[in-house]
């Protein structure tokens, strides 16, 4: 018992000579060991590593990691981050500087006094440029004019045009420019096919709210014949549900490929109808420009001069003598000047 307790006693001195003197070398205590400080220096990385564990998610790599090096940009032709062209897909650029604003001043005529005219007023609206030196827009748009002028996109010079040809019936007109800055550095448009139901249209022009250019996008809505305001005729005409507004009139409606598949000339305003807008197709413009430059001058579109009416009426069709799986309608006048038939 003695032993224990002097060995106890000891051990109390050994640790009071520890505390006191913790510099001296003979103390072999694992309190001041390199091994532990080494372990108390490193409890600040195993909470990190606790509390990433926590998270249950993997570190993210930074996004300069030396593994996985940053894509460089593409070179095309010697140019640097210009992306490469994507296959059935023009670029816009060209057709959107073809796009130009038409500045115009009318001047109706007063038909209660010939001799005078009434008072002026300006309108703007859009056209684009076609080969030949040339801009397409709206007749509308240039009815009864006094002065034509236009401005190229980005551009604050109004270049003053001459109206070539004016077609009411299919509200085009067709216009040009002396000044050979005007055509600089713009590209012509081409035209395109007769689109599909479905098929993407973009209208490019310069409606109210802003002095820049507009772009409105949509879809082929209806493909069937058309009652052209301004010309009070029936022709081939598209219905789309891209927002055409006023300053729209004359611009042009691209497909997918950038390619100029109508001519916006009018909207549907109503309480109960939305997104109704109104092209010129393809087949009309071309048949403008053929006749223009066949003859010299617009001469119109050919009018077959009859009347006819539907045979839907079944007591009609009866009367008729037609037959249930006969077709056709009735022709019930013929105009005297019409050629025969």
């Amino acid at each position: 018992m003695v032993s224990d307790g002097k060995r106890k006693k000891r051990d109390r001195k050994s640790k009071t000579q520890t505390t006191l003197d913790p510099t001296s070398s003979t103390i072999n205590d694992e309190v001041f060991s390199v091994n532990n400080v080494e372990i108390v220096n490193s409890t600040a990385p195993t909470s990190a590593k606790k509390h990433e564990n926590r998270r249950g998610r993997p570190k993210k790599r930074p996004k300069h990691s030396p593994e996985k090096p940053e894509k460089p940009p593409p070179i095309v032709n010697g140019e640097i981050g210009v992306a490469p062209p994507v296959e059935g897909v023009n670029r816009v650029v060209p057709e959107m500087d073809a796009v130009v604003k038409v500045f115009c001043v009318h001047t109706e005529p007063n038909l209660s006094l010939p001799w005078q005219r009434k008072r002026q007023y300006s309108s703007s609206s859009s056209g684009f440029v076609i080969c030949g030196r040339r801009v397409l827009t709206n007749a509308h748009s240039v009815e009864h004019y006094t002065q034509v002028k236009l401005k190229k996109r980005g551009s604050d010079t109004k270049y003053l045009a001459t109206v070539l040809a004016i077609g009411t019936e299919c509200d085009i007109a067709l216009l040009t420019v002396n000044d050979d800055e005007f055509w600089e550095g713009v590209s012509p448009v081409e035209f395109g096919e007769l689109p599909a139901l479905q098929d993407a249209v973009t209208v490019v022009g310069y409606p109210i709210g802003g002095d820049t250019i507009s772009v409105t996008s949509g879809v082929v809505s209806r493909i069937e014949i058309l009652s052209y305001v301004h010309g009070s005729t029936e022709l081939l005409g598209l219905q789309i549900d891209a927002a055409i507004n006023s300053g729209n009139s004359g611009g042009p409606a691209f497909n997918d490929k950038g390619e100029c598949v109508g001519i916006a000339f009018q909207s549907l305003k109503h309480e109960d109808a939305e997104n109704i807008g109104y092209v010129i197709p393809t087949p009309v413009i071309k048949h403008f420009i053929q006749d223009y430059e066949r003859n010299g001058s617009y001469t119109g579109f050919p009018f077959l001069g009859i009347e006819w009416q539907k045979m839907e009426n079944p007591d009609m069709r009866m009367a008729m003598g037609m037959k249930s799986d006969q077709k056709g309608v009735r022709i019930r006048r013929i105009d005297p000047t019409s050629s025969r038939i």
